[in-house]
């Protein structure tokens, strides 16, 4: 039996512009976008609220957030993925690309990083096969440079993982995402109750790290990124020279980088650049780096990603509308621009034939808030 649901009365956020009407959706996929106020029998009356396409998440450690509630706790791994899949379905995340660690460090006496990253893999995997997830889920497999065991975790995987991206995360200290050592320190220690008296060895450790399998690892991770057919992504970005290494390797994403000179670089190569959405709630980078509303100031931002706060997405495409005066681009950055980047043609838009997957919500002042989603069709908040 054909499933029809109707949202009517709406601000439909298009590509280009916003305008009242309904979307018609039948088994999941959105059949009809009609302009005019009118209200069918049957319909869901959206009282003007906006009707959007389901946000798209390319990068967020929400997930580990659950799986390591506290230091040194270990949260049972397929409660964790249910409730990261309910949180983001709460916030209007339809698709989300869960960000997993693939390189461990097991020879430091204060710090280590065990391996999970195949075993959880699978449990999102089984659990999305067996409908138990609201929500898309495909992998992006974070490539620890700056680790021990990366070659061998990377190479656990294969083409039919749903891994859709690679990010080439390199953490040494003193340079990309932690240049200022200060704020480095501040945030290791604090994050993982290491003393400070043995921070700076804890440095010497990682530089050495790097120094030992740091262009193996990064030949490896470019080298799986083609064998998945995965998007390969860099992370923190600071100098047009990272730029053009980047580029050389193939790199089409730019997570996060952290200067205007890496951002201007990253659009004369043709790489899109992913900024987080917390950094301009907060008016800049709890990193000491270039503030994300400076790069949409200098139209050097394209994809938006929630990082670490999933409420943050949306909040932060209000915010870059407000301040292009765009709804309709504010909103892109989180619906068709991750939908390009990463290779999805089936979602992103509100047109016909596309996936029925939705968002519909009010503002409360700079705040959104969320008053049903639809994922495949099916509401799911």
């Amino acid at each position: 039996m054909t499933k029809e649901t109707i949202l009517a009365n709406a601000k439909l956020v298009l590509p280009d512009d916003v305008v009242t009407g309904a979307v018609v959706i039948r088994d999941g996929v959105i059949t009809h976008v009609d302009g005019g106020g009118a209200v069918p029998p049957g319909a869901v009356d959206c009282e003007g609220d906006y009707l959007s396409p389901g946000l798209i998440e390319l990068h967020t450690d929400n997930l580990e957030r659950h799986m390591k509630p506290r230091p040194n706790v270990d949260w049972p791994h397929r409660a964790a993925i249910v409730a990261h899949d309910r949180e983001l379905a709460g916030t209007g995340i339809t698709t989300v690309f869960d960000a997993i660690r693939v390189g461990s460090i097991h020879s430091h006496a204060l710090k280590r990083y065990n391996k999970y990253a195949r075993g959880m893999a699978d449990e999102i995997l089984e659990m999305r096969s067996a409908g138990h997830l609201k929500i898309s889920h495909h992998i992006h497999l974070r490539a620890e440079v700056c680790s021990e065991t990366l070659v061998e975790e990377i190479d656990e995987f294969g083409p039919d993982d749903r891994v859709g991206i690679v990010s080439l995360m390199d953490h040494t200290p003193g340079q990309r995402q932690f240049r200022d050592l200060k704020k480095f320190e501040d945030y290791v220690c604090t994050k993982n109750n290491m003393p400070r008296d043995g921070f700076a060895e804890y440095c010497d450790f990682l530089r050495g790290l790097q120094t030992t399998y740091g262009v193996a690892n990064e030949k490896a991770a470019v080298k799986a990124a083609a064998r998945f057919g995965a998007v390969l992504a860099s992370h923190d970005d600071t100098t047009a020279n990272q730029v053009a290494q980047s580029h050389a390797y193939g790199i089409k994403l730019a997570e996060f980088p952290t200067t205007v000179e890496a951002a201007e670089a990253c659009a004369d190569k043709h790489i899109a650049t992913i900024m987080g959405a917390p950094n301009l709630v907060r008016g800049g980078s709890h990193s000491g780096n270039v503030a994300a509303s400076e790069l949409a100031q200098f139209d050097l931002l394209d994809v938006l990603s929630s990082d670490y706060v999933p409420a943050s997405l949306l909040m932060g495409a209000l915010l870059l509308a407000d301040q292009w005066d765009d709804m309709a681009r504010g909103m892109a950055t989180v619906t068709s621009a991750p939908a390009q980047h990463a290779g999805l043609t089936d979602r992103g838009t509100l047109r016909e034939g596309q996936r029925a997957d939705l968002v519909r919500f009010g503002r409360m002042g700079r705040a959104p808030l969320v008053r049903g989603v639809w994922s495949a069709g099916n509401q799911v908040a």
